[in-house]
């Protein structure tokens, strides 16, 4: 059967309408497009500087139906599209004047870093050459740049040759993966089957990860995903430092193992959401070994450690897991998103490997092509790997470790400043940079205090003045703070504290 071949009329729209918000041919790689590319770019410069150097707080509006009204009400029919510059200046309106200002030293709410600057020439170049990092011919050098990154970080985990690794999207993705391999090693060495071609054994029912009660939700999301149900995930408790309890871990193994389970990994945590606290590595890393079974360290909070002159031993013992998880849009201070995850054994990624004929043949790989979509379960995907690499090329390592040691000493320092105050009651020593504590006037209702702290994270969230956390410890609510700018001072952390506790003050008499 022969194609007829189609014959059809092309015209260049190009140079007939540059400028005019209504051209057809608006391509970034067409040459003639080049004065109005280098405009749109000066436009939106202009607009995230403003943004980063006017704003005084770090909320703009919250109220979520306002914005949502303003926003419903935009026609995003084709037929009434406008100009780069007036998309930015309605944008302005609809979000970025409400956006949550991260970079500012009131936000000491959630686990978002300021960012550092040459990450923003990588995002531009990352955006506007748009690799995708699933096959080397569509990421040539920048797959090159991926490996070299993993490798290197690897290495500052200690991991012994032949240890692999790719960049995620983040945490979630990471602890899954490590999940993932840990239930797949476990019934390839103890299943005549092969996980990813013939399915879960019946006994997989029976599986069961240990982590903190304190350990991140995706751990259970990720079981869910993966087949064994949430269920599967055993919460051990935690000591008065929020450390997995190491004698009640052991306990629980042998108590699952007496009903009749099976388990097949313990993931232990370096920086824990709420508190920050990093679980014993070293020792659980031992009781894995002992029951044969996979060791995962979350290090999503944790990982900026590694580079801290002052603070490397607390990360002592991951180096003996099977496979970690690390995020450099936390404590490495990258731009969403920028995650890694690491493996001791590159041969387990034989559990995530697939090949597809017009992907990445088989064949390609006893050519020594790297195709790194054989280690990760996204197909395509970011080079987010050059943020990073621009990162370590312009700002350098030890800088970044000094300023994790800048955060972490700023903690310490808010820590002595709330437990002085006699209106406070603090929960944990900081051992990263998070700390749970909550306002309690004098004389007030015990049964009150939650109704309290809970109306005080309202209202100054409402005031856009500053951005806390919250959270709840024994079915009981408290604030958070999670420092993360190096460049915030204590003196501005007073004033957030300051602010608590006049809108503390405020908030008691109406609860009283």
């Amino acid at each position: 059967m022969k194609f007829m071949e189609a014959k059809f009329e092309t015209k260049s729209f190009s140079k007939a309408f540059i400028g005019d918000s209504h051209y057809r041919d608006i391509f970034s790689g067409n040459p003639e497009n080049v004065n109005y590319y280098e405009k749109t770019v000066r436009d939106t410069l202009e607009v995230i500087t403003h943004f980063l150097q006017t704003r005084q707080n770090p909320l703009g509006d919250t109220s979520v139906h306002r914005n949502r009204n303003k926003i419903d009400h935009i026609p995003i029919d084709p037929k009434e599209t406008i100009s780069i510059k007036e998309c930015l200046s309605e944008l302005c309106d609809i979000y970025i004047d409400n956006a949550t200002a991260f970079h500012h030293s009131s936000y000491v709410a959630h686990l978002n870093c300021p960012i550092l600057i040459p990450t923003l020439a990588a995002e531009m170049i990352i955006s506007s050459i748009n690799s995708s990092m699933d096959t080397w011919d569509q990421s040539i050098g920048a797959t090159a740049i991926e490996l070299r990154l993993v490798e290197w970080m690897g290495k500052k985990i200690r991991y012994q040759e032949g240890f692999d690794g790719i960049f995620t999207s983040g945490g979630t993705q990471s602890n899954l993966m490590g999940l993932l391999l840990a239930r797949d090693t476990y019934i390839k060495k103890n299943y005549d089957m092969i996980p990813d071609q013939h399915g879960l054994p019946s006994d997989a029912k029976k599986f069961r990860i240990f982590c903190s009660e304190v350990s991140h939700f995706s751990l259970s999301k990720g079981a869910s995903i993966l087949g064994l149900g949430k269920d599967a995930i055993v919460s051990v408790p935690v000591d008065l430092q929020y450390k997995m309890d190491l004698s009640l871990l052991e306990q629980m193994i042998l108590e699952e193992k007496r009903q009749g389970n099976l388990p097949i990994a313990i993931i232990a945590t370096a920086g824990t959401t709420d508190f920050g606290s990093i679980d014993p590595l070293t020792e659980i890393a031992a009781i894995a070994r002992e029951h044969s079974i996979w060791f995962h360290v979350d290090a999503a909070y944790g990982g900026g450690l590694l580079l801290s002159r002052k603070q490397r031993t607390r990360l002592s013992g991951i180096e003996y897991s099977d496979s970690c998880t690390i995020d450099l849009h936390k404590t490495f201070f990258q731009p969403i998103s920028a995650s890694m995850f690491l493996m001791k054994d590159h041969r387990n990624t034989s559990f995530i490997q697939y090949y597809a004929d017009y992907l990445n043949p088989k064949e390609q790989e006893a050519d020594g092509i790297p195709n790194l979509v054989k280690k990760s379960i996204q197909t395509t995907r970011r080079f987010d790997a050059l943020k990073f690499w621009f990162t370590l090329r312009t700002v350098g390592e030890d800088k970044l470790g000094n300023y994790i040691d800048e955060i972490i000493e700023l903690s310490k320092e808010t820590f002595h400043v709330l437990n002085n105050r006699d209106n406070f009651e603090v929960l944990n020593y900081p051992e990263i940079s998070a700390l749970v504590f909550r306002y309690i006037p004098k004389n007030f209702p015990d049964n009150r205090l939650t109704q309290l702290n809970q109306n005080i994270k309202k209202a100054i969230f409402e005031s856009g003045k500053a951005m806390i956390a919250g959270t709840k410890v024994k079915n009981e609510f408290y604030l958070k703070f999670t420092l993360l700018n190096p460049m915030t001072t204590i003196e501005e952390i007073q004033k957030v504290i300051d602010l608590i506790e006049e809108t503390g003050e405020q908030q008691s008499k109406h609860l009283i």
